[in-house]
């Protein structure tokens, strides 16, 4: 409520921020100026002085009168409420939300003191100034440490509207210290998660990427020196293996910087269609079985979220469903979707082999597999994860290890916003469901 200068922001720049802060690897200042930009963009700041909202606590008329009078004389703009009970006082803490307090010391039923205190505990972070009779320096030393502001004594009112000014100007500077430090500490945590992902990152896909390209490679040169076609049939499986695993890497590194770079869609999901688009996606991971599937889907409600993003979580899930299957059964998968105003909350399980118990914290960690046995490349479940969170949605993992796995989310419905054209890359648009190789029990 108070002007502050562009020189005070500087100021409070050079105070709060000696040295730039780096991350070493990847030697990336925080950025300074956007801070500063924000900073000036505070509501603090004004061209002209604002109408304060002072709270005045004064049992005595003449010298309310006198207080008020001295403020005008420096035509400070203000509007006040006078208040003599720690009642009165609360209530009108919580009410009139005044910018500054001024406060005599001593009356019948109320004091200083406990003003001070029922700010402290409302958590109203106002200046408190005190405005009494003459008191000792002991006193007034006492006073500034339990936190008042100034004190000013009622014979030399002169010098109030200074005080008042000059309590709004810290108040406003310490507030904008405190939004700095925590929009810097923000930056930084997200530098320093950014710099160790990108590390394993680089790590992780240079490895992935090399093992099934060096399997191909391999492959190739046995089938140059190998002559009969049975044993070419079984190469050429081996090679498809090894290139799908690329494949599947790749698809997972393009999914998650589309996820980090591009902004949230909007579009009218149709779930079912969607849910057949997933599952003609993931076929090639189980070519030679047939899937039981049962679904139910309560979609009446039209419901409005990233058709892609929601794509990408419902193929990952399926991938891993199949991935992850007790080879002992018929892999069976469930899939409820249910939709209403607010969200849509989808349900899907499957009868695989399950997660340990001592696995399951670790599953949305980037690039980690549950076992040596595991078929994909670490990313899936942190890329749902990143995605749900970026839809501001919930996720839910279940599983007992022989028993299978159920994967609750929970979507908000983005019902209001402009809808963005949906471009289906799949060539399930062109397919007729009913030549789908699965069976399908549907609701």
């Amino acid at each position: 409520m108070y002007v502050i200068s562009m020189g005070d922001i500087c100021q409070l720049f050079l105070d709060t921020l000696p040295l730039p802060l780096l991350i070493p690897s990847l030697c990336l200042p925080i950025p300074y100026y956007s801070i500063l930009i924000n900073l000036t963009r505070n509501p603090t700041k004004m061209d002209d002085e604002k109408t304060l909202k002072i709270l005045m606590v004064e049992d005595n008329k003449d010298d309310l009168e006198l207080i008020e009078r001295a403020l005008r004389k420096e035509k400070l703009p203000f509007v006040n409420e006078c208040v003599d009970t720690l009642e009165e006082f609360s209530e009108a803490l919580f009410r009139f939300k005044p910018d500054i307090v001024l406060s005599d010391h001593g009356m019948p039923e109320f004091n200083s003191f406990q003003a001070l205190n029922e700010c402290l505990q409302q958590h109203a972070d106002i200046p408190f100034i005190l405005v009494t009779g003459t008191v000792s320096d002991d006193y007034a030393i006492s006073c500034l440490k339990n936190g008042v502001d100034d004190y000013i004594l009622k014979s030399n009112l002169s010098r109030l509207p200074t005080a008042v000014r000059g309590a709004m100007k810290r108040h406003g500077l310490a507030k904008l210290k405190k939004e700095a430090e925590v929009l810097l500490r923000k930056q930084n945590e997200e530098l320093l998660k950014v710099n160790k992902e990108l590390d394993n990152f680089v790590y992780s896909v240079s490895h992935n990427l090399r093992g099934p390209l060096m399997s191909v490679v391999g492959l190739l040169n046995v089938v140059k020196s190998s002559n009969k076609d049975n044993e070419l049939d079984g190469l050429h499986s081996m090679m498809r293996s090894s290139l799908s695993k690329l494949d599947d890497t790749l698809k997972d590194i393009i999914e998650y910087s589309r996820n980090s770079r591009n902004e949230v869609a909007r579009d009218e999901i149709d779930w079912r269609r969607m849910i057949e688009n997933s599952f003609f996606g993931v076929e090639y991971l189980y070519p030679s079985r047939q899937i039981t599937r049962t679904q139910a889907l309560k979609t009446t409600t039209a419901f409005f979220s990233d058709a892609r993003r929601i794509e990408v979580i419902l193929n990952n899930l399926l991938a891993n469903a199949i991935r992850y299957r007790n080879k002992m059964n018929d892999l069976k998968i469930d899939i409820q979707v249910f939709t209403s105003n607010e969200s849509a909350t989808i349900i899907l399980k499957d009868n695989g082999t399950g997660i340990k118990k001592d696995v399951l914290p670790k599953i949305y960690t980037m690039f980690y597999r549950g076992t040596e046995e595991s078929q994909g490349s670490g990313l899936g479940l942190y890329i749902v994860k990143e995605i749900v969170d970026k839809l501001s949605g919930e996720i839910t993992i279940t599983s007992e290890a022989g028993e299978g796995t159920t994967v609750t989310l929970i979507i908000p419905n983005k019902r209001k916003g402009i809808l963005t054209e949906l471009k289906s890359s799949r060539i399930l648009d062109l397919v007729p469901v009913e030549n789908m190789p699965w069976k399908t029990n549907q609701k």
